[in-house]
């Protein structure tokens, strides 16, 4: 990819999915549903539900009868909004509805529930009287004529929905297990992953975000490999995803630039085939290997991680990949943000204790060495697990010498400590990843933007404003180097701030702002803010994570808003100059 010698650089967007439901691990809404719904509401019998419905709705609207009915229910709800004696009779079916299904709570659960929302007793008492002496009351113990009768509710009167599961939370255990407001979010992600993935081939979904951009416009496409995250796995292999993929970009070689995902899980599985090397004067050199083909045989662009699947992006499993890819140039893209695709597994127990970091336990004013053990990670469930992998505090490990020697001294593959030059003497490493060209997708999120504006009661909130040309500083304060600062930053200092200073320190070091770019309102001013900076301004990409955002805004919504909330200079920056140097090979 190099800069156009005519005429204005196309739009580039630097973060886009295009993975279909075969892709994607069966049980994808463990963690998100109770058990054992993941296993009945399997992704791939939903996406088929989702076709045959759309299928064949499509078909039945375009039927006379279809049409006939839709004219004759609009014209009896106009009616039921127009004549008070219909308003009135409808008011009454309901009351007769609500009474059948709760005749026999009403002493137990709805008196006090009615209680509870401001109904004096008495008055609590007399419809209770009333209820029960109802002329017309049907009394039943049986659960499907209930049911019946709550269906028949929320068909005749659905804007009362709302108040009936609010009663029937409060009164019943079942549901009570139902998911509240933020894990309802969390399945309309869930769901539109099943909407767009829903298509058979990987060229369809492209045809509709290419549609939604400017002729000539490049898109960043990042496959995903799911088959390691505890949630069963994917109908397709891998393999197969990439074969197709570089089908695609043989296809529109000037358009399309898919990176390879990377796991390390998937590395240790299948060797050599894999990824194969060998180190000559300290570089990485690949042999013939599944890395080699597509990075160098069929050009592929770069490499993508998604630790929150369940490894840390210093795994000793990727440094000798991440050395060949900071010496050639090649470009890294990892996610950077509390989502909903995560490791669905139980947290193991190599997981309770950072392998770098560390905190101070002793009480003396002068620490020893024995004072400092491994910082504990405190999260149990699967949804804060992700956490642990996600956080950017964790690329300090891979981009200061300090700590990335700690990790070759111990690491089981001897050859990395040829590959880094490793000096037991000194245990120092002669050779580093500061030069790594890397991307931080999603900017950390846009919770950690609110986070920096929220940060004024901590000195890590305030270090861009004070040291704006490096930001934080991670291992030393007043030139001495401190063990346990990692810790307090880990613990303190909003994500923002992290990748801000991380993009100061080291000159190849990008972030972009995909998904969070839906919510511009919130994310427009600080935005606006960070392309201000003499630096920072040249490593923003624009991205928009299609089609994962969809439930949220279309890509033309976000390109429209981003193009007008920013500069025409500043837009044509993130857009379409910065993405060059950023996926350019050096």
């Amino acid at each position: 990819m190099s800069h156009a010698e005519n005429g204005p650089l196309p739009v580039t967007n630097c973060h886009a999915h295009i993975f279909t439901v075969t892709d994607v691990p069966p049980k994808l809404a463990k963690s998100i549903l109770p058990a054992p719904l993941p296993w009945i509401f399997q992704i791939h019998w939903l996406a088929g539900l989702v076709r045959y419905y759309t299928t064949r709705r499509a078909k039945i609207r375009r039927r006379g009868w279809y049409k006939k009915t839709g004219l004759f229910l609009y014209r009896l709800r106009m009616a039921l909004k127009r004549f008070f004696v219909l308003r009135l009779l409808k008011a009454m079916v309901i009351l007769l509805i609500l009474a059948s299904a709760f005749h026999d709570q009403y002493a137990g659960r709805i008196a006090p529930f009615l209680q509870e929302n401001g109904l004096p007793a008495g008055w609590a008492d007399k419809l209770n009287e009333w209820v029960q002496a109802f002329p017309w009351l049907i009394k039943t113990t049986s659960i499907l004529v209930k049911i019946f009768f709550l269906l028949l509710l929320l068909a005749l009167f659905p804007a009362g929905k709302n108040l009936l599961f609010a009663f029937l939370r409060q009164t019943n255990r079942f549901f009570k297990l139902l998911p509240g407001k933020q894990t309802r979010e969390m399945l309309k992600r869930y769901l539109n992953i099943v909407r767009y993935a829903n298509y058979k081939q990987q060229s369809r979904v492209l045809s509709r975000m290419r549609l939604q951009y400017p002729p000539g416009s490049r898109h960043v496409i990042l496959p995903m490999d799911m088959a390691y995250m505890g949630a069963g796995k994917p109908p397709r292999a891998y393999a197969e995803q990439m074969a197709d993929l570089a089908k695609i970009h043989a296809e529109y070689p000037e358009e399309i630039f898919p990176f390879v995902f990377v796991d390390p899980r998937r590395m240790e599985e299948e060797g050599d085939r894999f990824f194969n090397y060998t180190i000559k004067n300290g570089q990485v050199v690949l042999g013939d290997c599944f890395i080699r083909e597509y990075i160098e045989t069929k050009r592929f662009s770069g490499f993508k991680i998604y630790p929150a699947l369940g490894y840390y992006p210093f795994d000793e499993r990727l440094l000798p990949l991440w050395k060949y890819a900071a010496d050639n140039g090649i470009p890294i893209m990892t996610h950077c943000i509390r989502g909903v695709i995560y490791y669905r597994g139980r947290k193991k127990k190599v997981w309770d204790f950072h392998p770098v970091f560390e905190h101070f336990l002793g009480e003396d004013e002068e620490p020893k060495d024995s004072d400092y053990q491994p910082m504990l990670l405190p999260q149990m469930k699967a949804a804060d697990v992700q956490e642990i992998f996600t956080h950017p505090m964790n690329y300090v490990c891979l981009f200061k010498k300090e700590l990335l020697a700690k990790l070759v001294a111990k690491a089981a593959d001897p050859r990395l400590k040829e590959v880094f030059g490793y000096d037991e003497s000194t245990k120092t490493i002669q050779r580093g990843l500061g030069h790594l060209k890397l991307c931080f997708a999603h900017f950390g999120g846009e919770d950690e933007w609110k986070k920096f504006f929220e940060s004024d009661r901590t000195s890590y909130g305030h270090q861009l404003i004070r040291y704006p040309g490096k930001g934080i500083d991670f291992l030393y304060t007043d030139g001495n180097f401190m063990r346990g600062k990692p810790e307090q930053l880990w613990k303190t200092a909003d994500w923002y701030s992290v990748i801000c200073s991380l993009m100061l320190q080291h000159p190849h070091v990008y972030a972009d702002i995909s998904y969070i770019l839906h919510g511009d309102r919130d994310i427009l001013p600080l935005l606006r803010q960070t392309l201000d900076h003499p630096e920072l301004r040249f490593r923003v990409l624009y991205g928009s994570d299609f089609f994962v955002v969809r439930n949220h805004k279309s890509d033309k919504n976000m390109l429209a808003d981003i193009r007008g909330g920013l500069t025409e200079k500043d837009f044509y920056r993130v857009a379409c100059e910065n993405p060059v140097r950023y996926l350019e090979r050096d």
